[in-house]
């Protein structure tokens, strides 16, 4: 999910010595990763008033869009004031450290980079991925000279440390072009990203959000994976997404009372694509818990048909429906449909191994 932010006022002023601002900031970001809009659209004007110039207001700019409006796609109105705003924060940041080495404005600098990169990952734009990925190698390297200054480098290297092993083992195709750059330890990357979870300033939620993806689609250890999940549904509970994981990790550890419960939820001003989400999460409970194939069936298929508005951002979980789809036609026994829809799961599927099938 994202990478955040910064730290620095004005080219010599820094925001963490500025505590009003730095309290503002961070009050801020958890408005935001709540889905309190308004507030957080009221503290950034106050941010934009007090530093008008400074990269760290755009940054939070392109924050509140990126959740506003999630999952944004390039098709989303409001993705070019998202683009814009990010770019912009890029600009200041290598405006302001040609001036100061000071690491805030480095930390700013990643934080708009990686969120973009998530937005292009996100949605398989692989030539934009590839662009700034290749300009953010240098900063991430870095980092490294940090961590001692700022934990939310930790967020950064664990990243690095972890990834730069794990994904070429995923995807052998990777491998060749991984030797170019110097390895990483995965138990190394692990360690950071605790690091990262407990002593950020701002990036807790980040390192929480991916140590959950990590240690489900990458290590296989999901009851590992629940305590990030549960701390993030806990602090945010109003953040489909943050619910979503948490919902998907207790499924995955056959926590079916607790999943349930949660998808019971009403109240919630959710939008389309949770509502997508929760039609799978629903079939694999009548699946699993009750037994209702048929039931299970027509919330595979309803979900499916539902999933093409949504892009790429719907393929993990329409890949969940098809396997699902593939068990209920097994045990009918109907192999052949069984083996069509196992097919489609596995081409959509990123993590074969994560299908509910246990």
């Amino acid at each position: 999910m994202l990478l955040i932010f910064p730290c620095c006022i004005s080219v010599r002023a820094q925001i963490l010595k500025d505590t009003a601002t730095f309290r503002l900031i961070k009050q801020g970001v958890n408005c935001i990763y709540n889905l309190q809009f308004d507030e957080a659209a009221a503290i950034y004007e106050k941010m934009k008033l007090k530093y008008p110039q400074h990269p760290v207001p755009s940054l939070f700019k392109g924050m509140l869009i990126y959740w506003k409006y999630f999952p944004l796609m390039p098709s989303s109105k409001a993705t070019p004031l998202f683009e814009k705003e990010l770019t912009s924060c890029i600009e200041q940041c290598e405006k302001a450290m040609q001036q100061s080495d000071e690491p805030e404005y480095l930390l700013a600098d990643l934080g708009a980079r990686g969120l973009l990169l998530l937005y292009y990952a996100d949605n398989k734009l692989s030539m934009n991925v590839i662009a700034m990925a290749s300009r953010t190698y240098n900063l991430v390297m870095r980092s490294f000279d940090y961590t001692r200054t700022y934990h939310d480098f930790y967020f950064f290297t664990g990243l690095y440390n972890y990834y730069r092993e794990a994904y070429p083992e995923a995807y052998p195709v990777y491998k060749a072009f991984a030797i170019l750059f110097p390895k990483g330890n995965k138990e190394k990357g692990l360690r950071e990203l605790k690091l990262a979870t407990r002593n950020s300033i701002f990036l807790s939620a980040e390192a929480c959000t991916f140590l959950t993806g990590i240690y489900i689609s990458f290590e296989n250890n999901f009851p590992a994976a629940l305590v990030y999940s549960k701390w993030l549904h806990e602090k945010y509970p109003q953040n489909h997404q943050f619910m979503a994981a948490y919902i998907k990790n207790l499924l995955l550890t056959k926590r079916y009372y607790e999943a349930e419960k949660l998808t019971e939820l009403n109240g919630m001003n959710v939008n389309s694509y949770f509502l997508f989400q929760k039609n799978i999460f629903k079939g694999i409970l009548m699946e699993k818990k009750y037994n209702n194939l048929h039931q299970a069936e027509k919330l595979y298929n309803e979900a499916i048909k539902s999933a093409d508005q949504f892009g790429s951002y719907a393929n993990e979980y329409v890949a969940y429906a098809y396997f699902g789809l593939s068990r209920i036609m097994k045990r009918n026994g109907n192999e052949k449909l069984s083996r069509f829809y196992y097919k489609k799961a596995m081409d959509l599927a990123a993590f074969k191994n994560v299908n509910f099938n246990e």
